[in-house]
């Protein structure tokens, strides 16, 4: 699966996804600074999931128009540490998204 990294997570959170999993990070990617739409557009082309901490982008966009998941995962903090404590329900969830579809992870 090709996960694509919103520039709000944290690098180094690639290390936490199953290894059959291919993550790349909007910085990586040559993405910085793209909107919303403007990123779902152009990952939708390339990616199979969108990870991000924006809590926004569900009630900013319409996500069942990009072929591609969301996962959004939910905490106190865009801090590492704590977003990782939300992979390993992550990890289980990948296998079965479906594109247009928002999932939402609690840390």
């Amino acid at each position: 699966m090709r996960i694509l990294l919103d520039e709000n997570v944290d690098r180094r959170l690639k290390r936490s996804f199953d290894s059959e999993h291919a993550v790349v990070t909007v910085r990586e990617h040559g993405w910085s600074g793209k909107k919303n739409g403007d990123l779902l557009a152009s990952a939708a082309a390339e990616f199979d999931v969108l990870f991000t901490l924006d809590a926004n982008m569900r009630y900013q966009q319409n996500l069942a128009q990009h072929d591609l998941a969301v996962v959004l995962v939910t905490a106190v903090s865009n801090k590492r540490s704590v977003v990782e404590t939300a992979m390993p329900k992550v990890n289980a969830l990948l296998p079965s998204v479906l594109p247009g579809r928002l999932y939402v992870v609690a840390a």
